[in-house]
């Protein structure tokens, strides 16, 4: 782990980007005084928090990359399951983090974040019939606040809070008249995040949290009460 800080410093003071190769064994082993064993076993757990990827063959090697929500949700998922919390753990953490980011969306989101934003909206609209592509939309919508928060803690969280709590993967079914109504509430929260209106913004996403909460405690009890396992969302 000492090593692994270590490589990770590096990085950061190379000032290495995405893609960019790290030194190759014999000079790792040389520069950092440790054993082959040591070095691998290091360098396959920042393969494992995706800080890295490993290249096979001649000319391969470490390779820097950028990572992603996927470690943290596996982490969160695991310390959720050995606390034996159900999926209500997720969903009533939405209920508290989300209508905060949306506030902050609406002070902060850059104009491309918008369009995206607003791309997502019409992009349910046009496919209402087809819940494959509304559960795309609907994670898409709120990826796009979170980042559009200007909070990386906030864009990270949701990433890996929507990769643990996918509607398709643990049961909760959304027919047509709840995709119409979802919908009805993205546009609202969009239209006050574009008006820059920060209290309207939080309002509009607690109400539209709250009536997916009311929705799933009516329809999916049983769901909301399950306990969070390992690989149900995967």
């Amino acid at each position: 782990m000492l090593l692994a800080q270590r490589i990770v410093a590096d990085i950061n003071r190379r000032g290495n980007t995405v893609g960019d190769r790290l030194p190759p064994e014999r000079v790792m082993l040389e520069e950092y005084d440790i054993g082959r064993g040591t070095l691998r076993e290091s360098l396959r757990f920042l393969e494992l928090q995706g800080v890295i990827a490993l290249k096979p063959g001649p000319g391969g090697g470490p390779v820097v990359q950028k990572p992603d929500s996927a470690s943290l949700a596996t982490s969160l998922t695991l310390l959720l399951q050995f606390s034996s919390a159900p999926f209500r753990t997720i969903a009533e953490a939405r209920a508290g983090l989300e209508p905060m980011m949306a506030q902050l969306a609406a002070q902060r989101m850059r104009k491309d974040q918008l369009a995206d934003l607003k791309s997502s909206v019409d992009t349910m609209y046009d496919n209402l019939g087809d819940q494959e592509i509304f559960l795309e939309e609907n994670k898409r919508f709120h990826d796009v606040i979170a980042h559009g928060s200007g909070n990386a803690m906030f864009g990270y969280l949701v990433d890996a809070l929507l990769g643990i709590l996918d509607g398709s993967a643990i049961g909760i079914d959304y027919p047509e008249v709840r995709r119409v109504a979802v919908h009805k509430a993205h546009l609202d929260i969009y239209e006050a995040i574009a008006a820059n209106d920060p209290a309207q913004s939080a309002a509009a996403m607690e109400d539209h949290i709250a009536q997916y909460l009311k929705y799933a405690e009516k329809k999916f009890p049983d769901v909301l009460d399950a306990p969070i396992v390992w690989g149900v969302s995967s």
